[in-house]
Parts: structure tokens; C-alpha cells; sequence
């Protein structure tokens, strides 16, 4: 089994999983395990982990390269198989599903957003949002609607038809958070939403998931960073396989304070450039 932390203000992972939502169980991971061979060597990338993630919560999982984080999120993204245990998306045991049905489980419930955005370069920003639909056989007019209103709901209304390339990096993150709300998921599952960003697209995007958590969407960030972490409710933090702590964030990041800061900052800064250049000489 996964360790536990002891009983401690932010180490009792009982209290930071009732504490951080209340709501029903939405995804839960019971004794998964997982191990490859290599070269004839078994590797085991996750060694008895337990996970639960409550309905309307924002979760990060946490653990530097190589701790099992991104085998993790294979696993309950419904990527791949657990060698052992069970996974339970809205009370259904996924765990050793068939191809097909895991992808229809997978499509209609789970919501990724990806570090490299994964966006179609020669196509809309509104038909890369309509691709899920298409799997999921929407008809072509409640497809363009869908689309439209997720675009708008990331602030991307007046961008419907531009392509990746006449976007900035944190436009085309947004797109993908779009894409990933379109089939109205159990869960959002970002795997390092702000890698490829800079600081202040990070913070933009970091504000449209808690924005978007605000509203009751559940959401599951993985990252190496802690501080981006720390925009979470709760951070389940990853070692050599295993759950080592499970942690309410006491000192919570709000990207819009950040954000304020920001701007606060940036009009100091030409408050002094304007003094400077009309100081006499």
C-alpha cells in the first residue's frame, strides 16, 4: 500500500481529501500498480497507490521526473492499464476495459489539456475545440456551438477562426483548455499546462483553470513545479512510485492576485520611465 503521512495540520491525507471539496468520489485509484520490462529488467514506474479525487475539486499530483507522476496520470487518464489495482471513473471499475470502450469512457469524461498544447496546425481554432465531438458523433450545428461557447468561456470569442500559428502560446493553451471542457468532462487532467509558457502566460492560464474549478469543474493539474502546484486545493505529491504526502495547501496561489500584481508592477514601472524622460537634464 501507498504510505500515508502521520497526522499532522497538513499531512492527514484522510482530512486533505474531505476537506478539499466534500463532494462524491469522481475518480479513485485503489493498490495500482504498474511495471514494464526493460531489457529484460522490470521497472516499477508505481507501486501500490491509492488515490481519490472528489467532484469539484482542484487536485495537483506532484513529483520530480521519474517519480511515477506521468505513469500516474496514464492511468487515471485511461491511457493505459494498471498491472494491478482498480480505477473507478464516476463509480465504474475501468480498469482492465476493452480498447474501444475505454476510449468511448475516455472521451466523454476525461478532458486533457497537454504541455505542447496538441493542436491540428492547419486547422481553426474553433474545429480543433469541435474534434472531440466529432469522436463522440455531435451533429455539425450543436458542434459549432459547443465550440463557440467554450472558446468564449476562455476568453478566445474573437479568435473562432484563426489558426495555431497566428496564436500565442498561451492563446493556443487556452484552445486546448476549450477543446478539453467541450464534451463536458467529469474531469479536466492537465499535464503540465504551463511548461511551454512564459510566467505571465503560466499565471493566465493557471487563472482560467481555477476560474473554471470556481464554477464546480473538477480539476487534476500534474507537474514537476511546486509553485504551480500550490495553485491546487490539494497537492498528492510523487516519489519512486508511491504516494509519499498528501497535503491541503495552506497558503494557496491565486493567479489573479498574481496577475494584479503583475499589472501593478508593469504600471509602476512607466509611472518611473514617464518621470525619468520628463525630468529636466
Amino acid at each position: 500500500m501507498a504510505h500515508e503521512p502521520d497526522a499532522s495540520p497538513t499531512g492527514d491525507a484522510e482530512s486533505a481529501r474531505d476537506a478539499a471539496s466534500g463532494g462524491d468520489i469522481v475518480l479513485e485509484a485503489r493498490d495500482v500498480s504498474k511495471s514494464y520490462v526493460l531489457d529484460e529488467v522490470v521497472v516499477n514506474a508505481l507501486q501500490g497507490v491509492d488515490l481519490e479525487v472528489r467532484r469539484g475539486e482542484m487536485l495537483a499530483i506532484m513529483g520530480p521526473s521519474g517519480s511515477g507522476k506521468s505513469t500516474l496520470m496514464h492511468i487515471v487518464g485511461l491511457l493505459d492499464h494498471p498491472t494491478t489495482g482498480t480505477v473507478t471513473i464516476d463509480g465504474e471499475d475501468v480498469s482492465h476495459m476493452a480498447p474501444n470502450a475505454l476510449a468511448a469512457v475516455r472521451n466523454k469524461r476525461i478532458g486533457f489539456v497537454f504541455q505542447s498544447f496538441n493542436l491540428l496546425a492547419r486547422t481553426t481554432a474553433q474545429t480543433n475545440v469541435e474534434l472531440p465531438l466529432v469522436y463522440a458523433g455531435v451533429g455539425g450545428g450543436e458542434r459549432v456551438r459547443r465550440a463557440k461557447e467554450a472558446l468564449e468561456r476562455v476568453g478566445l470569442g474573437q479568435r473562432l477562426q484563426h489558426m495555431p500559428n497566428q496564436l500565442s502560446g498561451g492563446q493556443q493553451q487556452r484552445v486546448a483548455i476549450a477543446r478539453a471542457l467541450v464534451t463536458e468532462p467529469s474531469i479536466v487532467l492537465a499535464d503540465e499546462p504551463t511548461g511551454n509558457l512564459d510566467s505571465q502566460s503560466g499565471v493566465e492560464v493557471m487563472k482560467i483553470l481555477q476560474d473554471l474549478n470556481a464554477q464546480g469543474i473538477t480539476v487534476v493539474i500534474v507537474t514537476h513545479d511546486a509553485r504551480v502546484a500550490r495553485h491546487a486545493q490539494r497537492v498528492v505529491h510523487i516519489a519512486d512510485g508511491r504516494v509519499v504526502l498528501n497535503e491541503l495547501v495552506e497558503h494557496r496561489i491565486m493567479a489573479d492576485a498574481e496577475l494584479d500584481g503583475a499589472n501593478a508592477e508593469l504600471e509602476m514601472d512607466a509611472m518611473t520611465l514617464s518621470v525619468n524622460i520628463a525630468a529636466p537634464r
